[in-house]
């Protein structure tokens, strides 16, 4: 058994499915169903079938745009509030079966799986446990309902890396009772099926940030209190109607600090539970045709990106397709953009002669920083204080450092700084608190350098560094913002 507090802090790691899912980082979410044909947000399970009728439908076309986004993965809505189903389904007349799409043959749920398949990008499925058009909802039997549906949609559509659920709740809307779900007989369902699958949002595996602005927090820590999963599934906690604040609330979900040394101190009982950031490229969630010139600016999602992903949580970035089942060309040309940008940010690190730091663990030295890959650093002795310094082989303009824990020895770092090295002077640029699966550090403008030294000042035991990276300016980044604290230059 753990001996101190710390001890129990760091034996909290993140299980091989929740690993491989932060090391994506990125992935797009597609809103599309009903409501695309009807201009609706939120449906009312009323709309006949007949509606459905993209008469262009490509998803290839979409992948190809989620590829040049630098995205790894896509989550289709197979079903949302409304009850319309995007497969053949064998538990609902309210389905693609009963549309003009494809005579009635359609399939989208497989259309987006096979492409997905074809563009090598991981297939998740959203189905929304809240169902507007199916008259056993409220009561003990929609459970089986539910379970019948998330059956067929893990056992015919091959591998699913994540399975998103929000939890909606809005039966009183419809003069209804809630009923509540039956969280664990649908967390069972999907690690019997898909074992190796995430469940996201109201789930074990990942959690809901608490707001869909694209902000995350400061401070984002992948080890919190049980209680912040327990929460996420209570009934009152869900969103209930189509209200704008959602989008701004911040939920504890709703605190700002879920995860430091002072706050874990009040609670016996945790788990690893990393952060999702969602967000749409426009205001809405589904296609509204008036909305195509209100499309996220590439320096807001550039901002959204490097908070989210660069803050060591996760973007889903909603991108919603048309009435004519295409990604309209002014979502397209701002996903390709973001994805230049952020592979122009990684494309010239600073180029190192040079790295240094306290005596290290064998085969574990600060070389291992400049690969990212599985290696890592970590010193002999556990201390108060550790540092690392780069050597650059020549004087360098940069403009961010990148830093990522080893999270197998689960997330340790609590306090940190950044210096830029000149001429034999340092220049403190960046404080910071938490590092986990990605931090990006970026400074308050591009400065020559040729060296740097990072500087952890709290550490729960040792630190183990997967990566320290400075890259030279190449493109566009956010200006820094309210969530990210620099030195003065």
């Amino acid at each position: 058994m753990p001996q101190s507090s710390l001890e129990l802090y760091t034996s909290i790691v993140p299980s091989p499915r929740q690993t491989a899912f932060q090391e994506g980082g990125f992935h797009v979410f597609f809103h599309y169903g009903i409501n695309t044909f009807t201009n609706k947000e939120w449906g009312d399970g009323k709309a006949p079938a007949q509606l459905f009728n993209p008469t262009r439908q490509n998803t290839d076309q979409w992948m190809e745009a989620v590829s040049a986004s630098g995205a790894k993965g896509v989550i289709l809505t197979a079903k949302h509030h409304d009850g319309f189903c995007l497969w053949p389904t064998e538990t609902t007349e309210y389905c693609v079966r009963n549309s003009p799409y494809c005579a009635g043959h359609g399939d989208v749920v497989r259309e987006v799986s096979d492409s997905c398949k074809k563009y090598g990008l991981k297939f998740g499925i959203y189905l929304s446990l809240w169902d507007r058009n199916c008259p056993l909802y409220g009561t003990p039997e929609y459970n089986d309902f539910y379970v019948r549906q998330l059956t067929e949609l893990l056992t015919g559509y091959g591998e699913i890396f994540c399975i998103w659920l929000d939890g909606a709740c809005g039966a009183k809307m419809d003069g209804k009772e809630p009923y509540p779900y039956d969280f664990d007989r649908v967390y069972k369902t999907v690690r019997k099926l898909q074992p190796n699958a995430v469940i996201s949002n109201c789930g074990p595996d990942i959690r809901w940030v608490g707001n869909e602005s694209g902000r995350a927090r400061k401070s984002e820590w992948n080890v919190v209190p049980t209680f912040s999963c327990e929460t996420q599934n209570i009934a009152s906690h869900s969103q209930q109607t189509d209200a704008q604040d959602m989008k701004q609330q911040a939920s504890d979900s709703h605190l700002e600090d879920l995860g430091s040394r002072a706050f874990l101190a009040n609670y016996d009982s945790f788990m690893w539970y990393p952060a999702e950031v969602d967000v749409s490229i426009r205001p809405g969630w589904f296609y509204h045709k008036k909305e195509s010139r209100r499309v996220r600016s590439l320096e807001n999602l550039l901002r959204i990106y490097y908070g989210s992903v660069g803050g060591n949580s996760l973007l889903l970035l909603n991108v919603p397709p048309d009435t004519e089942g295409l990604l309209h060309e002014m979502d397209v040309r701002r996903l390709k953009e973001l994805g230049e940008e952020i592979k122009k940010g990684v494309q010239l690190p600073a180029l190192v002669s040079n790295v240094s730091a306290a005596p290290h663990e064998a085969g574990h030295g600060p070389e291992n920083l400049l690969t990212g890959e599985s290696d890592f650093y970590t010193p002999t002795e556990v201390a108060g204080h550790y540092e690392v310094i780069q050597e650059f082989a020549l004087a360098q303009k940069i403009d961010k450092v990148l830093l990522k824990e080893q999270c197998a020895f689960s997330q340790r770092i609590e306090a940190f700084r950044i210096y830029v090295r000149l001429n034999g002077r340092e220049r403190l640029v960046y404080e910071g608190a938490t590092v986990g699966f990605c931090r990006f550090a970026l400074l308050p403008k591009p400065l020559q350098a040729d060296g740097i030294r990072l500087e952890i000042t709290q550490c729960r035991g040792k630190p183990y560094l997967r990566q320290l990276q400075a890259y030279q300016v190449n493109g566009r980044l956010p200006r820094p913002s309210w969530r990210r604290r620099a030195a003065r230059l």
